[in-house]
């Protein structure tokens, strides 16, 4: 029995005549950036998102980046990141000639803690970016309330988030804008690269409208030093079809997550947490183990393949050396001991179980 981290082949299959369609309406249509489809998309995820404004963009880190930039953010200032997460969210921020000030998460969620934030804040500091991890929103009116005291503006990092709730409120909606991906293996994800801005700040959404457009907002006038980063119509209309049935897949990731949490309970691992706010879209379900090694090599002899995310921690890579000497222990142990487990709209109960089985038959039981 083999089962795969992700077979987007086989996901498509089930939307197959509709993403056919799609592309079939992009191509008659001989439009292909700034048009039709892109402008529908905009609006039905805004609407989906509970925000007034979706701007679709390259990727998820143009996303963040322009955000930054609509913002002022830049030069001298310094941003509050996660000390464990995708590098994306640093780079945006060094990318703006700022600085990312790393906070570590809270062992229990991955996502930034709460309690050091405040520690982290100096005169410098312009932005707080939570990073909503393994589609797990951040504890926001917590962070929204340090921000607002300290005059921060407060962007998410909703990449892995599309359609998880906290308190019932959509991500996306819960800080000053958010940004997200739709890198293929996202739960809404499009078949290439794009990522999109979102706000109900008329005047941000409008700078990022901007700046994504050579800084263009009449043909061939160009009032800031912009970028090229548009969400082309084809990505868009595909990301529509999939749109449609972002709901009910992840509901079926819900489901998959219940069931390894119930056939994993009492493992010797150490399974997520998922506090009362959060309605989680489980676009990662990520166990830890101080044996993940020798167990992720286990599973793939069984055929089962899984994905560490993330196994060098950003203070670690050679694109920030200055950052090396930083004590971040609780980022590094996540990077040692983490292992994400297939996850899938499409995986069967059967599937999750001959996962489960394998973890439980190589690693046993916890003593009491």
């Amino acid at each position: 029995m083999q089962v795969p981290f992700l077979d987007l082949g086989r996901l498509h299959q089930s939307i197959r005549t509709q993403l056919d369609e799609a592309y079939r309406r992009v191509m008659d249509s001989g439009w292909f950036i700034m048009g039709p489809e892109l402008e529908a998309f905009e609006a039905e995820f805004a609407q989906y998102c509970e925000v007034k404004h979706c701007i679709g963009v390259g990727n998820g880190l143009e996303a963040l980046h322009l955000l930054l930039r609509a913002y002022g953010i830049g030069p001298g200032d310094e941003v509050i990141v996660p000390s464990n997460t995708f590098i994306a969210t640093w780079l945006a921020v060094s990318q703006c000639g700022a600085t990312p000030v790393p906070v570590e998460p809270d062992i229990k969620t991955h996502n930034i803690d709460l309690a050091l934030i405040p520690g982290a804040i100096t005169p410098h500091t312009r932005a707080i970016m939570p990073v909503h991890l393994y589609g797990q929103p951040a504890d926001m009116d917590s962070i929204n309330a340090i921000a607002a005291k300290h005059g921060l503006v407060v962007i998410e990092d909703a990449a892995q988030a599309q359609g998880a709730r906290y308190k019932g409120r959509r991500v996306g909606s819960l800080g000053h804008a958010a940004a997200t991906s739709f890198y293929p293996g996202k739960n809404l994800g499009a078949l290439g690269d794009g990522g999109a801005v979102l706000t109900n700040d008329n005047a941000i959404a409008e700078k990022v409208k901007q700046l994504r457009n050579y800084g263009s907002k009449v043909k061939y006038q160009h009032d800031l030093a912009g970028y090229n980063s548009r969400l082309d119509e084809m990505q868009a209309a595909f990301l529509r079809v999939k749109l449609a049935v972002l709901d009910e897949w992840n509901a079926r990731r819900q489901a998959i997550a219940t069931q390894y949490s119930t056939l994993l309970t009492g493992a010797a691992i150490d399974l997520p947490l998922v506090p009362e706010y959060a309605e989680p879209v489980w676009h990662l379900y990520v166990i830890r183990s101080k044996q993940r090694d020798a167990l992720k090599a286990h599973l793939e002899q069984q055929g089962v393949s899984t994905v560490i995310h993330y196994p060098i921690p950003p203070h670690r890579q050679g694109c920030y050396q200055d950052f090396k000497r930083h004590n971040l222990p609780i980022a590094e142990m996540l990077a040692g001991e983490v292992l994400s487990l297939p996850m899938s709209p499409i995986m069967t109960v059967e599937d999750v179980e001959f996962v489960a089985h394998g973890i439980v038959t190589y690693l046993g039981r916890k003593l009491l």
